[in-house]
């Protein structure tokens, strides 16, 4: 079957997690991607957090599926000679690099424009222009400077980063969305363009409840924060933990188990009053007025959920599970990653995939979260370093194996 990008040709000047994410992500859409590595030693997660010797790791397999490598030295002479023809040959151009890393070599934007003006030329940064442009930005740096830890955790405790790559994989599927709208203009125009996203950006995109709650500040305390009505508000918003941060009330109870993810997250709507208190086996507080609407439960949100986490610690999360959405009471068990690997659901609709790696074996790896009825994705394994150089150089540059061999003998490839 035909893919979404059939015909478009990426060149991947990305390593380690923001870029790879993106670049994986236009592959399962059909595209031909050709990662290009440093020889020797390529992408520098192929050696990092390693679990079996002499293979590539984790940490890059399961974000470079179905690329092309090539190995590529662009400070020789004939590595140089080589990108350029690679930058005539392709739509999209996507890098990672520290600030300035390509324009040193030469490769700035208008020359890049020169060689190609169909070119989309797209980059990850840590921050957009101003006075940060030029620092180095990492996973968790984006996540505090974009808003993310100041109000993640506890109020009683200190800012806290979560597990969920929000400034990494976040700005990469940003970037994707970017690329495809330009993609899509460049249909009408004929013309590439620059495309950026910035860390810092991507982290304050995913927290805009919290930059609408710092506006709501200005009226008084935030009543669905836990710290309501009594709490403590400064100038800031505060940290929430497990608040749901939205209208309707929400939190962690405790399951039957006692394990450190025997928990499951429910939430209070005003149709599910009724069902929880006579699951908990508090009919009484249905239609007590101290009670029975959200504006006199708001105030005691900390005693709702003891009386309904007594009942959840009767039962396993799952059954909790089962019993509130017979009531449509929205909740979600606090799911770890072994369980999420189980699930035999998500391997069905190819969230979780299992791959079949020519060295290291199996291996799961999550799959396309974006599904196209017209488009399904197959993951493929991610290549070995070089995999496709000389494949490249013949097909795309249109290089005999004596050019090749001699660039080989420089040191370009």
């Amino acid at each position: 079957m035909a893919k979404a990008l059939d015909g478009v040709r990426i060149l991947d000047m990305t390593h380690v997690q923001s870029g790879p994410t993106c670049t994986q992500i236009l592959a399962w859409f059909g595209a031909d991607v050709i990662k290009v590595e440093l020889p020797g030693r390529g992408d520098i997660t192929r050696g990092q957090l390693r679990d079996k010797p002499n293979v590539d790791s984790l940490y890059f397999t399961m974000l470079n599926c179905n690329k092309r490598s090539i190995t590529l030295n662009t400070k020789s002479e004939k590595g140089k000679e080589i990108f350029r023809k690679l930058i005539k040959s392709c739509d999209v151009m996507v890098e990672n690099f520290a600030p300035g890393a390509l324009d040193r070599q030469g490769f700035t934007w208008e020359a890049i424009r020169e060689l190609n003006p169909r070119l989309i030329y797209a980059s990850v940064k840590g921050f957009g222009p101003g006075p940060y442009e030029d620092c180095k930005v990492y996973e968790n740096v984006a996540q505090c400077t974009g808003g993310a830890a100041s109000t993640t955790g506890f109020d009683d405790g200190p800012p806290l980063v979560t597990g969920a790559q929000i400034g990494d994989s976040g700005t990469g599927i940003h970037l994707v969305a970017g690329i495809l709208a330009a993609l899509f203009q460049r249909e009408k125009t004929g013309q590439g363009q620059r495309v950026t996203c910035a860390m810092q950006d991507t982290v304050l995109n995913l927290c805009r409840v919290k930059l609408r709650d710092q506006q709501r500040l200005a009226a008084g305390p935030l009543m669905e924060y836990p710290q309501y009505p009594n709490g403590v508000f400064g100038d800031a918003v505060p940290r929430a933990g497990n608040a749901s941060g939205g209208g309707q009330p929400g939190w962690a109870v405790r399951t039957k188990g006692g394990g450190p993810n025997d928990y499951i997250y429910v939430i209070i709507q005003p149709p599910g009053w009724e069902p929880l208190m006579k699951l908990c086996g508090r009919a009484e507080l249905i239609t007590d007025p101290e009670w029975a609407t959200p504006e006199k439960r708001l105030p005691k949100l900390g005693k709702c959920f003891e009386i309904i986490e007594r009942w959840t610690m009767t039962l396993d999360k799952l059954e909790v599970m089962r019993k509130l959405n017979e009531f449509d009471v929205p909740c979600g068990p606090i799911l770890d990653m072994g369980e999420i690997a189980a699930e035999q659901a998500l391997r069905e609709t190819g969230t979780v995939v299992e791959v079949d790696h020519p060295k290291r074996g199996k291996f799961l790896t999550v799959g396309n979260p974006i599904k196209l009825s017209g488009s399904p994705t197959e993951v493929k394994p991610s290549p070995a370093l070089g995999e496709h150089t000389d494949e490249i150089l013949k097909s795309i540059v249109g290089w005999s194996d004596t050019e090749i061999a001699a660039a080989r003998k420089e040191g370009a490839v």
